[in-house]
């Protein structure tokens, strides 16, 4: 009785649900539109009845894809909600009850049956709502792909393939571009890789997969491509034709730390920057900095490829510099996240320590006196660029004797050699093609691969879109310090992942256990 009821004084009759016989059994129950109870119900009216109890399913082994007909080929782990909702797909006549819970019911892995107990509700006699649980059982049948077993029949026989190039001294773009698509999972579907000179072949076994890489490259580096197709077959009577789709691609050659002169139209579209500039990052566009005046810009591939100009001076032309005196900086700027700071150095080249002299350099915020910095010398390299020669002709006080790029570290690495990094990268699983494009030297790639890992520590941006891990054979020493100053830079260990790795022990020893239970 409430408050309100007690101050009134009226008695109020609490409600009470009622119970009936059923008219089978005579068992008591709340009463419902076929008064019968649930078990008499289900034994006159069977919902399940007319829907698939049993299906079969076509797994590819190779690629671990699941058959959705007609020919569609869908992906799914085991037991993950891509699969449930695969199977759920398959059963036919489902839209004449409604779906109430869906679940996995636990079955051997290699036993080739999926179990999935589903419930489903109804509208019975004279209305009633029936709710029923019932298991339905798929048999798992291997069947190869079009693509996994074309691959067995001949392993050559590819629809597509990508020839990525990019015609420069070095491969440092391809092992950082190697690592994009390894965090990114992009040649997943790739038949085969193939190592070359001066570039990778990608071979697929679908054009529409080979589409797919390419949109993938073009957001993460500036390139060009053309496409080519060879008809392999002709079908006369249902007019079917078969090709073979090449791919050329080619990546910008110029390269981070590389020194550019701009050519005069472009420098002017550019608001008259440079022309001497540096290129301080590569992605989907080209980031280029007047180390003088700390002006930036931006170049998109259309851009570049527009007026294709090249490198002055690359990697490979770097000379060591002994920083001697650093001024206060007298301007600073961010570019992409990358702090600048402008001063004027005091350095001399490390083959003639007697000739000091003052440069501008945009790496004030991180040189001190007696740090090494590696640099162009412009005064006496030998430059090969047209542009480059018609602007010394047009300054009237002559170029800068040098253009400084990055601290050197190589005292403090020299401490640390034999010594294992913290950090260890993966491999896409690539051949080596001997036969064409001239023979790979091994001292040189590892050289360069070297130098690509040196970028890494140095550069936290650099690895921001990839993944590092850790080094299994590395031990931290307590002594260990990471200071800019007074050893190298290396990787932090919290932005290193664990690399999980199941030995066939541990997974037979797990098998084991899940038996005992």
């Amino acid at each position: 009785m409430s408050a309100m009821d007690q101050d009134t004084g009226m008695f109020k009759v609490q409600q009470t649900i009622g119970s009936v016989l059923c008219c089978k059994c005579g068992v008591p129950m709340p009463p419902n539109a076929a008064n019968m109870c649930v078990n008499c119900l289900r034994s006159e009216v069977d919902i399940t009845e007319g829907l698939q109890k049993s299906i079969q399913i076509f797994y590819c082994p190779e690629c671990g894809c699941y058959l959705q007909p007609p020919k569609t080929w869908i992906k799914a782990q085991w037991e993950s909600k891509e699969l449930l909702t695969f199977c759920i797909k398959r059963l036919k006549n489902l839209n004449k009850v409604k779906l109430k819970n869906a679940e996995f019911v636990w079955t051997e892995p290699h036993s080739k049956r999926i179990k999935i107990k589903l419930t489903v509700q109804a509208e019975v006699l004279n209305g009633a709502v029936l709710e029923q649980s019932y298991p339905v059982e798929y048999t798992v049948r291997d069947n190869l792909c079009e693509s996994c077993s074309r691959f067995q029949a001949n392993p050559d026989q590819w629809v597509a393939s990508v020839q990525l190039r990019q015609h420069v001294s070095h491969r440092r773009t391809f092992f950082y571009l190697e690592q994009l698509i390894l965090r990114h999972d992009a040649a997943s579907r790739a038949i085969r890789i193939q190592q070359v000179d001066q570039g990778i072949d990608f071979f697929f076994g679908n054009k529409s997969h080979a589409n797919s890489f390419i949109e993938f490259l073009r957001k993460v580096v500036p390139i060009e491509y053309r496409q080519d197709q060879q008809l392999v077959s002709h079908d006369v009577k249902s007019s079917l034709y078969n090709y073979k789709y090449t791919y050329s691609v080619k990546i910008c050659p110029i390269c981070r730390e590389d020194l550019i002169c701009l050519p005069s139209k472009v420098a002017s579209g550019l608001g008259n920057l440079g022309p001497l500039v540096v290129c301080t990052k590569v992605s989907d566009n080209i980031t280029i900095l007047d180390p003088r005046t700390l002006r930036c810009a931006f170049l998109d591939a259309r851009q570049y490829f527009r007026s294709g100009f090249r490198s002055a001076l690359t990697s490979r032309q770097l000379v060591k510099y002994f920083v001697f005196d650093v001024e206060e900086p007298v301007g600073e700027a961010t570019v992409g996240g990358q702090k600048y700071a402008l001063s004027y150095v005091q350095i001399a080249r490390e083959s003639d320590l007697g000739n000091m002299f003052y440069v501008q350099t945009h790496l004030g915020q991180i040189l001190k006196s007696g740090d090494q910095a590696l640099g162009y010398d412009i005064y006496g390299a030998n430059v090969n660029d047209d542009e480059m020669e018609k602007y010394r002709l047009s300054v009237k006080n002559g170029l800068p004797e040098a253009i400084l790029i990055k601290k050197c570290y190589d005292e403090q690495r020299e401490r640390k050699r034999g010594k294992p990094r913290a950090f260890t990268t993966k491999k896409l699983p690539m051949e080596m093609d001997e036969s064409r494009g001239g023979r790979v030297d091994p001292e040189k790639m590892e050289n360069e691969y070297e130098e690509f890992l040196r970028d890494l520590e140095e550069n936290p941006e650099l690895r921001f879109n990839i993944s590092l891990y850790k080094n299994k054979d590395y031990q931290e020493s307590e002594t260990a310090s990471m200071t800019d100053g007074e050893g190298a830079p290396t990787v932090p260990i919290e932005e290193l992942l664990a690399e999980l790795e199941l030995s066939e022990e541990e997974e037979e020893g797990d098998d084991e256990e899940d038996m005992d239970e």
